[in-house]
C-alpha cells in the first residue's frame, strides 16, 4: 500500500485470527489480524499505532513498511472485510433466504455494529479514502444483491437490494443492542 489515498478494495482476504508472535506468521498478517481484533472491539480511533505494534509483536518501522499511515491500515482492514463479505454473497445458493443469509454474512460472533458504519462515523469527510472505500463496498454489495436470482428479474432490483442492505444492518445492530441490554 503506498499512501493515504490508496485503499484498494480488491485485496485478497483471509479470515482474521489471533496469531502468537512467531516467524511462521508474516508481520503484515499479524498487524492486520491485530487491527481486525482491536478495531472491531474498540473502534478505529480508540486504538493507537503503539498498541497495534505491541500486540502484533512488531516494531513500528515494520508497521510503517507495510502501511505508510494508520489510515492505510484502516483501509486494508476494511478492504479485507469487504472482500470477505462480497465473497460470501457470491457463494449464496440461488434459493437462499435473503434476510437470514445477509445477517449471517454481515453479523457474527463478536459483532459490535457494522464495521463500515462504525468507521464512517469516525471519518466524517466523505472524500476521505476510508469513506471512499466504504462507499465502494456498499455499491459492490448492492450490485451483487441486485444480481441474485431472486432479485435480478425485478425492475427495481437495485432499490430492493439497497433496502435489504439497510434492513440487514438494522437487524444485526438491533440484535447486538438487545443482547447488550437483555441481561
Amino acid at each position: 500500500m503506498t499512501g493515504a489515498t490508496s485503499c484498494p478494495l480488491g485485496t485478497r482476504s483471509e479470515r482474521a485470527v489471533a496469531h502468537p508472535a512467531s516467524a511462521s506468521v508474516p508481520a503484515r498478517r499479524r498487524i492486520l489480524d491485530t487491527a481486525h481484533r482491536l478495531f472491531a472491539t474498540e473502534g478505529v480511533q480508540a486504538v493507537g499505532v503503539d498498541r497495534i505494534v505491541a500486540e502484533a509483536h512488531v516494531v513500528k518501522a515494520t508497521l510503517y513498511r507495510h502501511f505508510q499511515a494508520k489510515d492505510d491500515l484502516v483501509c486494508a482492514y476494511l478492504a479485507e472485510l469487504s472482500e470477505r463479505q462480497l465473497a460470501a454473497l457470491r457463494r449464496l445458493p440461488a434459493d437462499a433466504e435473503l434476510p437470514h443469509a445477509l445477517v449471517e454474512i454481515v453479523g457474527g460472533p463478536g459483532y459490535r455494529g457494522s464495521p463500515f458504519s462504525n468507521a464512517a462515523a469516525e471519518y466524517p469527510d466523505p472524500d476521505h479514502p476510508v469513506r471512499q472505500l466504504i462507499a465502494q463496498h456498499r455499491r459492490a454489495f448492492r450490485d451483487l444483491l441486485a444480481a441474485l436470482p431472486g432479485l435480478s428479474a425485478r425492475p427495481d432490483a437495485r432499490t430492493v437490494a439497497g433496502l435489504y442492505l439497510v434492513l440487514c444492518e438494522g437487524l444485526v445492530t438491533g440484535a447486538y443492542l438487545d443482547a447488550c441490554t437483555d441481561h
